[in-house]
């Protein structure tokens, strides 16, 4: 039978630590920009063509900023998914250790 086993435990452990730190850095980053906190604006890929409507210009900067933050949560997805990843390797390794051979 072939074995799932792909990382050691150190290398498992340090991935559930990084997957659990992006995914709360990530998801705070994701409200942030979800309600438009200004502090953020630098990291808005805006243009200046979305300033000179003074009517829809307000409204494409929160269309973007509402794309940054779905991008945030996507990533913060895929961390989880690593996070879970990790997790199955650590119980891989635990369990290996008490096999006999």
């Amino acid at each position: 039978m072939a074995s799932l086993l792909c990382c050691g435990p150190k290398l498992a452990a340090c991935g559930i630590v990084l997957s659990i730190w992006g995914v709360i850095m990530l998801v705070l980053l994701g409200i942030f920009f979800n309600v438009h906190s200004a502090v953020l604006i630098e990291d808005v890929p805006f243009t200046e063509a979305d300033f000179e409507d003074s009517k829809t210009g307000p409204q494409r900067i929160y269309k973007l900023y509402e794309q940054v933050s779905y991008n945030c949560f996507i990533a913060a997805g895929m961390y989880f998914v690593l996070g879970g990843f990790s997790f199955c390797q650590v119980r891989l390794n635990k369990r290996r250790e008490y096999m006999v051979r």
